[in-house]
């Protein structure tokens, strides 16, 4: 399974970006969840994009953390 970060949308696509390689894909948005944001993380099980909100939130988490340490530096 692949997991992708929603980079953008744009009217009927949407930019991926594969998390473990940086590589970029359109794909068209009636092929996504409904419910489908920027920042959003899907898995592609190679017949459907299925969101990942436990990985969204560890990410966002992540990112968090790091802002703080740029900060207190």
């Amino acid at each position: 399974m692949t997991k992708f970060a929603v980079d953008k949308i744009e009217e009927n696509i949407v930019v991926l970006e594969n998390i473990e390689n940086n590589q970029i894909i359109n794909v068209k948005k009636e092929n996504l969840p409904r419910k489908i944001k920027e920042l959003d993380i899907v898995v592609y099980d190679g017949k459907d994009y299925i969101l990942d909100d436990f990985e969204k939130s560890n990410r966002l988490k992540r990112i968090k953390e790091k802002m703080e340490k740029l900060r207190k530096n």
